[in-house]
C-alpha cells in the first residue's frame, strides 16, 4: 500500500458497533434515548444547583461543572453516530475526525480532573471541617477548574497536532463509533513510536496524578470517619462522600474495563462496545446517582420541577 499524507485523505469511515441493519436501527433509538437522558439529567442538575441558594457551595459548583462536561462529552460523540446511522453513511471528514479526537480528549481529561477536585473537596469537608470555608473559597475553586481546562486543552491539542504528521494507507476504516486516538493510530502507515510513547506518558501523568489524589483523599476520609465514636457520625461521614465515590468507581471502573478488554480480546467490535461504557454510560448515570443519593439535590430538583408549570 502506498502511504498518503493528510492532504490526500479527505475522510475516514466509522464502522460503528455492528453491520446488522436491524441492530443498527435498534442502536439508533437506544443511543438517542441515552443522549436525551444525559442532556436532560445533567441540565436539571445544573439548573437545580444554580437556582437553589442552598446549593451554592463548592461541592455543587464542581458538580455543575461535571454535569456540563458530561453534556459536552456526549455531544461530541453521540450525535455524529446517530446521523451516520440515519443516513446510512459511515464517513467522517479528516478535519472532523481530528476535531472529534481533540474534543473527546479535552472532556475526558476534564472529567478526570473534576472528579479529583471533588474528592479533595470531600477530604477537606470531612477531615478539616472548621477550615472548609477558608480552604474551599470561590477563588480557589474557580482556579482549580480553570487550571483543569487549561491542562486538558493543552494535552488534547498536543496529541491532535502529533496526529497531523501521520500518513495513512488505503485502509481508512476505523472500527469504532467515534474517532478515538488509539484506533486512528493503528491504521496509519507512519512510524507511531513517538505518538505511542507520548500517549502512555501523558496518560500516566494526567491520569495517574488525579487518581492518586482521589485515592489519597479517600484514604484520609475513611481514616477520619472510622475515628468518629458514634455509629451515626460514621454513617453521616460516609454518606457525605457516597455519591461522589459511586461516580468515581463508575468512571474509573469502566476505563479499567476498557483497558482489560482491549488487552484480552482481538475483536475491535468488542473493544468498541467496552469503550461505550466509559464514553457514554457514566455521563448518563451521574445525574441519577447524585439525585437519588443526595437529599439536598432531591429537594432542589423537586422545587425546580414544581416551578416549571408556572413558567410555561
Amino acid at each position: 500500500m502506498e502511504p498518503r499524507n493528510e492532504s490526500d485523505v479527505s475522510e475516514f469511515f466509522l464502522l460503528g458497533l455492528t453491520n446488522d441493519p436491524k441492530l443498527q436501527s435498534l442502536l439508533f433509538y437506544l443511543f438517542l434515548c441515552i443522549y436525551l437522558a444525559t442532556i436532560l439529567g445533567n441540565l436539571l442538575i445544573i439548573l437545580a444547583a444554580v437556582s437553589d441558594s442552598h446549593l451554592h457551595t463548592p461541592m455543587y459548583f464542581f458538580l455543575s461543572n461535571l454535569s456540563f462536561n458530561d453534556i459536552c462529552l456526549s455531544t461530541t460523540t453521540i450525535p455524529k453516530m446517530l446521523v451516520n446511522i440515519q443516513a446510512h453513511n459511515q464517513s467522517i471528514s479528516y478535519i472532523g475526525c481530528i476535531t472529534q479526537i481533540c474534543f473527546v480528549m479535552v472532556f475526558v481529561g476534564l472529567e478526570n480532573f473534576i472528579l479529583a477536585a471533588m474528592a479533595y473537596d470531600r477530604y477537606v469537608a470531612v477531615c478539616h471541617p472548621l477550615r472548609y470555608t477558608v480552604v474551599m473559597n470561590t477563588h480557589f475553586c474557580g482556579l482549580l477548574i480553570a487550571l483543569s481546562v487549561f491542562i486538558s486543552i493543552g494535552n488534547a491539542l498536543l496529541h491532535s497536532l502529533m496526529v497531523l504528521r501521520l500518513s495513512f494507507c488505503k485502509d481508512l476504516e476505523i472500527p469504532h463509533f467515534f474517532c478515538e486516538l488509539a484506533k486512528l493510530i493503528k491504521i496509519t502507515c507512519s512510524d507511531t513510536l513517538i505518538n505511542n510513547i507520548f500517549i502512555y506518558f501523558m496518560a500516566s501523568l494526567l491520569g495517574g496524578i488525579p487518581l492518586l489524589g482521589i485515592i489519597f483523599s479517600y484514604t484520609q476520609i475513611v481514616s477520619s470517619v472510622l475515628r468518629i465514636p458514634s455509629a451515626g457520625g460514621k454513617y453521616k461521614g460516609f454518606l457525605t462522600c457516597g455519591s461522589h465515590l459511586s461516580v468515581v468507581l463508575l468512571f474509573y471502573g469502566t476505563v479499567v474495563g476498557v483497558y482489560i478488554t482491549s488487552e484480552v480480546t482481538d475483536s475491535p467490535r468488542k473493544t468498541s462496545v467496552a469503550s461505550m461504557m466509559y464514553i457514554v454510560i457514566p455521563q448518563m448515570m451521574n445525574p441519577f446517582i447524585y439525585s437519588l443519593r443526595n437529599k439536598d439535590m432531591k429537594g432542589a430538583l423537586k422545587k425546580l420541577i414544581d416551578r416549571i408549570p408556572s413558567c410555561l
